[in-house]
């Protein structure tokens, strides 16, 4: 048994280990993916030397993966290997990709996984990959979305959740990696999952069980601009990748950014590549070899704040003329020199840094009910640390409306409570499961609403919140943060942290508001109450306006980020045995002040930082 067991570990690290083997950087592997339509021109030399003197010019890179299938172009065998040949001759480590579609230009239409045909030829390039390459991943678009008349008929009474949840599990094993294997008994098949990962069951991608089958997973962490039609903060580069290594403990084999989000400016470009690494992934890929080559550099991406000096990223620096090892002067031209810049300048960071650790939340499998609500936590300086199991051991843990099915709920909170720990949950998960969560405490959250500015003498919005009322018992729980319109002089006031008693333990209601982007607009005094709430099993928490988020780790290191387009001037608070903070990268120490820390709170040591716009620092403490 123990020699299987070891068996099996050794495995699970043979996937991992290599891409931490030394290259041009010193805690993670860069690589780039190429697309079939740029792997298929790869077939005329000059077109393959001139791109990839471009791209290597100003970026270094460790591997490339050569997609061998997109939109039903498939690249031929002679190409493939001569651009195999061509990579391996500079050093450069080669991998193969697939992406399933039919057309991407036709909302990314997809194979129909019913239609024999389409089976078919998904099977074939399946095997014409593997007969090249002993690895190969599956770009994001492993999933269908076909509603074709033959579908239909398949899908039956079932839901398409239910049916595409079992019919992408049977491909991938039946059509990808099975005989994929068959011609290459060597092929590592991994699949890597998309930046929506709260919408997966209804495409069929299948968290619960996809991790099993594949040799590993990826993680797709593009977030892009967040008001754009996925919505998907900043946050989510960090967020994801820690959900997956739970979900796939060793086999996450790392992060996926584009360049989706560069127009906002070269900061939001070089966030998604940063936050991507401080949640220590062992690999960022760079999608793709087109926009590395293909994408000059544009003035616009210099942002104005770039004028108040001192931030992370300094775009007149990034996009100077340098020096290569030969000592040629190297003028930079695309977007390439931005993504080495960024990645170098991290890596000094990263091995400094322990292992990730934050509030933990419990998603379900296939759960839905306030999605994504984590990235929005995080932009709001909660250290977030998803989980696909009820955590255990905590101090306190949190619960979203993504439990409201789980049979058992309120057992696992009356453990929680009974043990002398706290549950925080959600209004949106009393709204979902009113009857179960009534055996801790008979709260209501109906369709009634509030309009809400004021929270007392936890400060004022600037604009207006929309937010469901939260209703209880007068004595049976009681308001720790409220908020009305307004509050101080005015006629109602409803809960925004909420409290109640419960054997042991505190069983706490945060109020969710309808558009999860308004917490952005609670006040700095009551975000930092709801913190300093979450925050019992964290050695820090912050005390600070929105946009900003904390990111800490075991070994008594942290990274904290400003988002915003302005300056901030944010306080980390500890408890008082923590003296000294030391900064990672310039070796400043800074002094905690001993302060109140809050109404009828003990004292709490504040250390006060000045952070300049999109700009990170990391400290060490003790």
């Amino acid at each position: 048994m123990k020699t299987r067991k070891l068996f099996a570990l050794l495995a699970a690290l043979a996937f991992v280990l290599p891409a931490m083997a030394q290259g041009n950087y010193k805690n993670f592997k860069v690589s780039v993916y190429a697309r079939a339509y740029e792997v298929d021109k790869m077939a005329d030399q000059h077109w393959l030397d001139s791109t990839w003197t471009i791209i290597s010019s100003q970026l270094k890179v460790d591997k490339i993966y050569l997609e061998t299938h997109r939109d039903l172009l498939i690249v031929p065998d002679a190409t493939l290997e001569k651009a195999k040949k061509f990579f391996a001759s500079k050093g450069i480590e080669t991998a193969g990709g697939i992406t399933y579609t039919i057309n991407e230009a036709n909302n990314f239409e997809t194979f129909c996984y019913s239609n024999p045909e389409h089976r078919a030829l998904v099977q074939r390039i399946a095997e014409h990959t593997a007969k090249h390459f002993n690895e190969f991943i599956l770009d994001d678009f492993f999933f269908t979305s076909c509603k074709e008349d033959g579908e239909i008929d398949a899908k039956g009474s079932k839901s398409w959740t239910e049916y595409r949840l079992e019919k992408m599990t049977e491909a991938g094993k039946n059509l990808v990696i099975d005989p994929a294997k068959k011609v290459n008994p060597k092929v590592k098949v991994i699949i890597k999952y998309p930046n929506w990962y709260d919408h997966f069951q209804g495409l069929g991608f299948n968290l619960d069980k996809g991790p099993k089958i594949f040799d590993g997973i990826w993680t797709g962490t593009e977030t892009r601009d967040p008001g754009s039609a996925q919505h998907l903060q900043n946050y989510l580069s960090y967020n994801i990748i820690r959900y997956f290594n739970n979900l796939a403990p060793g086999r996450n084999g790392g992060g996926w950014v584009d360049a989706g989000g560069i127009n906002m400016s070269m900061d939001r470009y070089a966030e998604q590549l940063h936050l991507t690494m401080l949640a220590k992934a062992p690999e960022i890929s760079l999608f793709a070899y087109h926009q590395l080559c293909g994408i000059g550099l544009q003035s616009s991406w210099r942002a104005p704040w770039q004028d108040l000096g001192n931030t992370s990223w300094n775009y007149d620096k990034i996009v100077a003329p340098f020096k290569d090892a030969k000592g040629n002067t190297i003028t930079p031209s695309t977007m390439a020199v931005i993504t080495d810049r960024v990645l170098h300048q991290t890596d000094e960071l990263m091995g400094k840094l322990g292992n990730p650790v934050g509030i933990n939340s419990f998603k379900a499998f296939h759960s839905r009910g306030e999605a994504f609500l984590q990235n929005y936590l995080g932009m709001i300086g909660l250290p977030m640390e998803m989980l696909p199991s009820y955590p255990t051991g905590k101090k306190v843990f949190l619960l979203t409306a993504q439990a409201a099915n789980d049979p058992d709920l309120a057992s696992k909170i009356d453990q929680q409570l009974r043990a002398g720990n706290d549950v925080v949950v959600t209004s949106g998960l009393v709204k979902a499961a009113q009857d179960k969560l009534s055996t801790i405490c008979e709260l209501q959250v109906n369709d009634l609403k509030a309009m809400v500015n004021d929270f007392g003498r936890h400060g004022k919005s600037e604009r207006d919140i929309l937010i469901p009322q939260v209703l209880y018992y007068t004595n049976d729980s009681w308001e720790v943060v409220s908020a009305g319109r307004p509050l101080n002089g005015g006629t109602s006031g409803y809960p925004i942290l909420h409290r109640a008693l419960y054997s042991k333990g505190n069983y706490y209601v945060l109020t969710i508001p309808d558009d999860f982007g308004q917490l952005y607009d609670y006040p700095r005094a009551a975000l930092k109450e709801i913190r300093r709430v979450m925050s019992q099993d964290l050695d820090v928490y912050l005390d600070a306006p929105s946009k900003v988020s904390l990111f800490l780790y075991d070994n008594k290191t942290l990274v904290v980020e400003n988002f915003n387009d302005t300056p901030v001037e944010i306080n980390l608070v500890t408890e008082p045995g923590i003296k000294t903070m030391t900064n990672l990268l310039e070796n400043e120490k800074i002094q905690g002040e001993l302060q109140a820390g809050g109404w009828r709170q003990p004292k709490e040591n504040f250390f006060k930082v000045i952070l300049p716009p999109h700009t990170y620092k990391a400290y060490s403490y003790k």
